[in-house]
């Protein structure tokens, strides 16, 4: 069962809603990408504001895995301009961009990517290490998530000894454990049943709610989708839709 805290990540607990008074957390202005000849994000601008969530969908080959790293830092725009609190992040060296996705972005994938030698309490930890936060702290933050995904009596399980839901559920906290102003979720239900995906579905936007976290959700699905504040829909690299 998963436990609901009226204080989770050292945050207080805050409605579903985003500040729209709030400069966003993070925007995208005019940005282009190509490979070769091929045109695949083409004049995109959009902001999101702290605590938002945001689908993103559309097609296969529209351009929403590339948006998302382009946000994450793993790719870099061939024009246009990205800007999180403020930093320009096209512009950031290599170190640059492994320091801000260390720091302010939390990543969850469609197959969970847990390092499948370490236990789910130390992959939960993994991000704190990385940015150097104390171990007792390390043990306060990682504890306090173990009990918000419902997974405490977990902790020393292997991810193979874990449902794929449970991996997921570990993969979010690890996501949210180091307080990142942004998290990218790409088809972060796509590979559950529907039970699972429920809940994982749940999981994000109480969590999110509760630490204020901006989230970017790729998804195909319409049950994801149905989480979020707003959608942006791409076909063909440009945004053709806002809802």
């Amino acid at each position: 069962m998963i436990r609901r805290l009226a204080f989770a990540a050292g945050r207080d607990f805050l409605p579903d809603m985003p500040d729209t008074q709030a400069a966003p957390v993070f925007h995208v202005a005019a940005v282009t990408k190509s490979y070769g000849p091929r045109r695949v994000l083409d004049d995109i601008s959009f902001s999101v504001e702290a605590g938002e969530r945001v689908a993103l969908t559309g097609p296969s080959g529209s351009g929403k895995t590339t948006l998302l790293n382009c946000l994450g830092g793993v790719d870099r725009p061939d024009s246009g301009a990205i800007t999180l609190h403020g930093q320009r992040i096209d512009l950031l060296s290599s170190d640059g961009l492994a320091r801000l996705r260390r720091e302010r972005v939390g990543t969850v994938f469609q197959f969970f990517h847990l390092l499948p030698t370490l236990t789910a309490e130390e992959n939960i930890a993994l991000p704190l290490q990385l940015v150097g936060v104390s171990p007792s702290e390390q043990r306060t933050r990682v504890h306090r998530f173990l009990d918000r995904v419902g997974l405490a009596h977990r902790a020393a399980a292997l991810p193979a000894q874990l449902s794929g839901g449970e991996q997921q559920r570990i993969a979010i906290a690890r996501a949210l454990v180091h307080r990142p102003d942004l998290i990218l979720a790409d088809e972060p239900t796509g590979n559950l049943d529907s039970a699972n995906g429920a809940n994982i579905l749940a999981l994000l936007r109480e969590l999110t709610d509760e630490t204020r976290t901006a989230l970017l959700l790729v998804t195909h699905s319409e049950e994801a989708a149905a989480i979020c504040h707003r959608r942006i829909h791409l076909r063909d690299g440009r945004i053709v839709d806002r809802t």
